[in-house]
């Protein structure tokens, strides 16, 4: 592969079909050998359709993780766990931890996990900000304000958890190693109209968990190289955590999805 196409955030469900399908149209003019999302595809009862279109329209291979919207009215191990069969008849659609290392070129690696926001940041559990997650995921809603971050802890542990053996597996073999996540994994990457969010905010954004975790893992492999492609805040920017990691984050408008960036790869 040497071209890769990278979207997130396209929240289909705000689109009609013949809007989804000028999108996949105007997606497909650069000619990319393969696309990357990182994740808002759409909400769980469309999303299995909504992925079925983009693989029909773009014919080949999609790699992608989930975000927060992905898994809005219904649950998250309910959607996580559906997903393996549904993609069993579907060959171009790759998600990403499923797919452990995705090799990209001879020094070039691919993994991913959707990750999630895990309430750490910022002003942490004082926060007054109530996302729309915790009224329409089944594992959230409910839960008095300590109960739910605790919840939301747990959520970002499992994440880093299950994405480190599969980057040290990663670092093994190639040089450089893209990581696609959902929300991005250090408050420097919390972009919102170019600037970082703020305190009250930075909870539901962060997943500090993974962030602690690639640092540690980078700075123990300074020869090797890290970008990630993260979204969530619908901000863009870049921050460079140190000098083998780079994080950017894809900007993003509801009913205007569009590619982020085509990467290009020696």
């Amino acid at each position: 592969m040497k071209r890769l196409a990278w979207l997130t955030d396209i929240h289909l469900d705000f689109l009609n079909l013949q809007q989804i399908q000028n999108f996949c149209y105007k997606a497909l003019q650069a000619n990319p050998d393969a696309f990357i999302i990182s994740g808002d595809i759409s909400i769980a009862p469309a999303l299995h359709t909504h992925l079925r279109i983009i693989e029909h329209y773009w014919r080949r291979p999609i790699y992608f993780v989930l975000g927060n919207h992905d898994y809005y009215k219904s649950s998250i191990e309910k959607v996580r766990s559906e997903l393996p069969s549904f993609l069993h008849e579907h060959e171009n659609l790759k998600w990403l931890p499923n797919e452990g290392v995705v090799e990209l070129s001879e020094s070039t690696a691919l993994i991913g996990h959707g990750g999630w926001a895990d309430g750490r940041a910022g002003l942490g559990v004082k926060s007054q900000i109530l996302l729309n997650d915790y009224a329409l995921v089944e594992e959230l809603t409910g839960h008095e304000q300590n109960d739910l971050y605790r919840i939301l802890n747990s959520l970002g542990d499992r994440s880093a958890n299950e994405l480190e053996p599969i980057l040290n597996d990663a670092l093994e073999r190639y040089q450089h190693i893209y990581v696609v996540t959902h929300a991005p994994p250090f408050v420097g990457a919390a972009w919102f109209k170019n600037q970082i969010s703020d305190g009250q905010f930075l909870p539901h954004m962060v997943n500090v968990a993974i962030g602690t975790m690639l640092k540690k893992v980078m700075m123990a492999n300074k020869g090797r190289k890290m970008t990630v492609l993260c979204g969530h805040t619908h901000g863009a920017g870049e921050t460079s955590i140190a000098e083998n990691l780079l994080v950017k984050t894809g900007g993003a408008r509801y009913s205007h999805p569009r590619v982020n960036e085509i990467i290009s790869l020696d």
